[in-house]
């Protein structure tokens, strides 16, 4: 069978020391989040989702004076401690689509790295690459077990061509990925419910796996483990971080974090 999956960014690319360094704070994860869904749950899944994002939202869409199919909500913006304590419903939205997702016949998926290394040592450009390229390849292993194929939708990115040209040498290279029908697509993720769904397990993915790899400068994101752990460990299966060995600076900051693939 056929499947579709949507990716976006979580976490941050650029270096990470400490929550309290003044410069490399933002997050200790970077990598792919986003769902799976056969290709013929697509369409009644983004219109439920539309449903969903337009009542939960309503009075900030009404604002916008935009056309519902037309405006979006970050996730880094929805996911906030604030609004997950004000809220409740934001948190049962969430439990919906991830119910949803479920029941359609999909999963949520990660794929990311507990950031290492030094901040001279630090590409942004290739994290993202090589993020890519390792999101595919457990993708592939995923699909190649059922003898299942898909194709991967992802938001515009500024490296463009050279995202696609990774993924295609991943595709056609000696060990080539074989599920994989096309590389890549880049859409605007304002015109893609799809794109918007899975802009907010980014959202919440970030914090989430922030909190897991270190909880020591990331309690206040406990939520989302306490709210959501356990239901992403079931709904994401194939889900991984890989982490590595602390940089010097990250030793001598403090920073801890724990060994997810241990």
């Amino acid at each position: 069978m056929l499947h579709f999956v949507y990716l976006d960014e979580f976490g941050h690319d650029g270096p990470f020391i400490s929550r309290t360094h003044p410069r490399y704070n933002t997050s200790p994860v970077f990598g792919l989040a986003g769902f799976i869904l056969p290709y013929d749950k697509v369409r009644c899944f983004a219109t439920w989702f539309y449903q969903l994002k337009n009542n939960l939202l309503a009075w900030e869409l009404k604002r916008s004076g935009k056309h519902p199919a037309q405006w979006e909500k970050k996730g880094s913006s929805l996911y906030t401690v604030k609004n997950i304590r004000k809220y409740p419903d934001l948190r049962a939205a969430t439990n919906r689509f991830i119910n949803r997702i479920q029941r359609d016949g999909g999963e949520l998926f990660y794929s990311g790295l507990n950031k290492y290394q030094p901040p001279a040592n630090h590409d942004s450009k290739a994290l993202y690459r090589v993020g890519l390229t390792k999101a595919i390849r457990l993708l592939d292993l995923k699909f190649s077990r059922t003898n299942d194929t898909f194709v991967l939708m992802l938001d515009q990115h500024q490296e463009r061509t050279a995202l696609v040209k990774a993924a295609s040498q991943t595709m056609f290279g000696e060990d080539g990925v074989r599920t994989l029908l096309e590389p890549p697509f880049q859409l605007e993720s304002h015109l893609y419910q799809t794109l918007q769904c899975a802009d907010w397990i980014c959202g919440l993915m970030g914090r989430w796996l922030s909190h897991q790899c270190n909880q020591h400068d990331f309690n206040d994101f406990e939520w989302a483990e306490h709210y959501f752990g356990d239901r992403i460990r079931i709904a994401a299966p194939s889900g991984t971080i890989e982490s590595r060995g602390r940089s010097e600076e990250q030793r001598k900051s403090g920073y801890r974090h724990r060994f997810l693939n241990e």
